[in-house]
């Protein structure tokens, strides 16, 4: 386990300089499975290598991808697809990483035989089963079941027939983008009847995208509540460059805000579907300057409180606990409401980040789907437990850098997950954190 410690900036003029966002892990992982699904050699340009883009790896080359290339020192992955997959040989290990085990499990559905999916601790509190459910409305026989100590999902593979199946869209819309992966392949036509509101609408939009540039055709109703998938289409191989990371990016753009710093983060595309983008519309909301460029982002922090803000998290889950950090740093009462999800993501989410955000000081209370801050909060160093949780994790050193006293990150290798450079990027523009690897 690495601890690292954060130290208050204090130092005039904050932080200062130039960073690069890291590139997308969502974007990163679906262009992975579509490079996959396409035969021939394609190039995913500036990919992120983190814990879950290489469990995604793992899972691509358990059914028959080869990657040729896979050098943290070198600017692209070079991916063997087929369009004939293999069955797993072992049991897939996923990692903690809930996007891989729901893209892939429609996908073993295409292969004849049964695939098994590994799921680790974290991953068995998270929802599954109404993707399973959804696949044996299809015809596929898909099961969770344990082996000795573990806990797998069993995929009876045999092609993909068409026909009709149902979702819930307020579950999450990995489940619609892993039947999106794998129903262009079935024998006949796929319709998908979504049952609830579709939260998260832009992951979907983003899995469509990619679908599109491997020429692959999804029709989405404008309502987001009917989906239409045409099957026996064919995977087209294509060079596809990795964005920049909005969610990654929040963490950064929120630790130049709360120190009055001024930081130019390069490598962000506003124009990329992202859901994550509507951290700028919060910072503006909550009165920090930016200037937003079409590849870049500069942010003046602000030199005054700033404004409290209510945010329905119901399309952006992820941006809740930086959020909340922000929120701690604003003068009045903010609400981050529709956020019930987060119970169910690497850790209960609305838990730790009241648990967290309460030992520094915060004024923050917690109900079933929301969080409320009374700010401005005078935060106080403590020791963090980030529950193995990333952005947990990267959430409190942003809080600790305004905060008083030093703070310790204990497990701080969890950011691994997403952003493996989280702390080294936020040294090289003057916060002070000290210990563990990762920063050095």
């Amino acid at each position: 386990m690495v601890n690292i410690t954060v130290k208050p900036t204090t130092k005039r003029g904050g932080l200062q300089g130039i960073l690069a966002a890291p590139a997308s892990k969502s974007y990163t992982q679906r262009m992975l499975i579509a490079a996959a699904l396409s035969e021939g050699l394609g190039k995913i340009v500036n990919p992120l290598l983190s814990e879950d883009t290489q469990a995604t790896l793992r899972a691509i080359t358990a059914f028959g991808a080869q990657v040729h290339q896979q050098n943290k020192e070198k600017d692209y992955w070079a991916i063997q697809g087929t369009n004939k997959l293999k069955v797993a040989d072992n049991l897939i290990d996923v990692g903690e990483s809930g996007a891989t085990l729901r893209f892939m499990i429609p996908i073993a559905a295409l292969v004849s035989g049964q695939s098994s999916f590994l799921l680790s601790d974290s991953l068995e509190r998270r929802p599954i089963e109404p993707l399973l459910s959804s696949l044996r409305m299809l015809n596929i026989e898909a099961y969770s079941k344990q082996v000795g100590n573990q806990r797998v999902i069993v995929v009876e593979g045999n092609g993909l027939a068409g026909g009709k199946t149902s979702l819930p869209g307020d579950v999450s819309s990995q489940f619609i983008s892993g039947l999106m992966f794998a129903c262009p392949m079935a024998k006949a036509d796929t319709d998908i009847q979504i049952t609830t509101p579709l939260e998260s609408k832009d992951y979907v939009k983003m899995t469509q995208k990619v679908l599109a540039q491997h020429n692959i055709e999804v029709q989405i109703s404008n309502d987001y509540q009917h989906i239409h998938i045409p099957g026996r289409q064919v995977f087209r191989q294509v060079d596809c460059k990795v964005p920049g990371d909005f969610s990654s990016a929040a963490f950064l753009l929120a630790a130049i805000a709360i120190t009055n710093s001024n930081v130019k983060i390069n490598n962000l595309d506003y124009r990329m579907v992202q859901g994550d983008k509507a951290i700028l519309e919060v910072l503006k909301q909550m009165g920090v300057n930016m200037k937003v460029d079409d590849c870049s982002i500069e942010v003046q922090g602000a030199e005054e409180l700033l404004h409290a803000v209510d945010i329905d998290a119901k399309n952006i889950p992820d941006l809740v606990p930086i959020c909340a950090v922000l929120a701690c740093y604003a003068d009045g009462e903010s609400k981050i409401f529709n956020a019930q999800r987060l119970r169910f993501k690497e850790s209960d989410r609305l838990a730790t980040v009241h648990a967290e955000l309460t030992k520094m000081g915060a004024s923050i209370s917690m109900d079933e789907s929301s969080l409320t801050i009374k700010g401005p909060c005078k935060l106080y160093g403590a020791t963090i437990n980030p529950h193995n949780d990333h952005r947990i994790a990267m959430s409190c050193t942003v809080a600790a850098l305004r905060a008083e006293g030093e703070t310790i990150v204990e497990n701080a290798e969890c950011v691994r997950k997403s952003y493996p450079s989280f702390y080294t990027d936020l040294s090289s523009v003057g916060a002070e954190i000290v210990g563990g690897k990762l920063v050095r």
